[in-house]
């Protein structure tokens, strides 16, 4: 099980807070040890997580050292799995549907809710750009960039994301989730995950797949 730690603060916080804040709190870095595919994707970028919360937001960092990056989704909504992408999956309890929320390197978002793969409702554009962001490789798309690459990546998620629930304070919800690295048209494709994935092909939309993710 994933703990999600309630950080006390005042105020919303901003992404460029969290490493700071997250060092000071003592947060846990999760890895991504999965590679369900690994037979078809044998590459594995070296990618963890930190999360937390403070009530009223979602916080979460990603660190990762890949073999290349790229990042050509123009803006939010856009293909980002096709990026660098780190992405959290979360299911609240009782609900049929989860949301994929999905950040490539340049910090392009795609957010979106819906029971399964095939019928996913966007996340409005204000509540898209409602997210904090930051990425230590800019903010501007980019063409692909080869060699090693280690970069790191901030949010600050207020709970209005969950634009299909009414979430007044995380503390407490016991939800369901999974954490995954993509990079679909990077030169070395990959699929990597936090919790393991016991299906024959590349599929990140699989809820009966998603652990355990308490928000304390």
């Amino acid at each position: 099980m994933i703990v999600a730690k309630r950080i006390v603060c005042s105020g919303l916080l901003k992404a460029e807070q969290l490493p700071a804040l997250f060092s000071r709190e003592g947060i846990a870095w999760q890895r991504l040890d999965c590679a369900p595919w690994a037979e078809a994707y044998p590459y594995r970028p070296d990618v963890s997580f930190a999360i937390a919360h403070n009530g009223t937001q979602v916080l979460l960092c990603w660190r990762v050292a890949e073999d290349a990056v790229r990042a050509m989704a123009p803006a939010d909504g856009g293909r980002v799995w096709e990026d660098s992408c780190c992405e959290a999956f979360i299911q609240l309890p009782g609900q049929p549907h989860y949301y994929n929320l999905e950040c490539n390197c340049a910090g392009q978002l795609l957010l979106a809710c819906g029971p399964d793969r095939h019928n996913r409702l966007a996340a409005p554009a204000a509540t898209m750009a409602s997210i904090s962001r930051t990425t230590s490789l800019g903010r501007q798309p980019f063409d692909l960039r080869q060699g090693p690459c280690l970069w790191h990546m901030e949010l600050a998620v207020p709970a209005t994301v969950f634009f299909a629930d009414h979430v007044e304070c995380l503390s407490g919800i016991m939800a369901r989730a999974n954490f995954y690295k993509c990079g679909d048209l990077l030169p070395r494709p990959h699929f990597l995950s936090h919790y393991p994935i016991p299906l024959p092909h590349p599929d990140f939309h699989c809820p009966q797949h998603f652990g355990d993710l308490l928000f304390e």
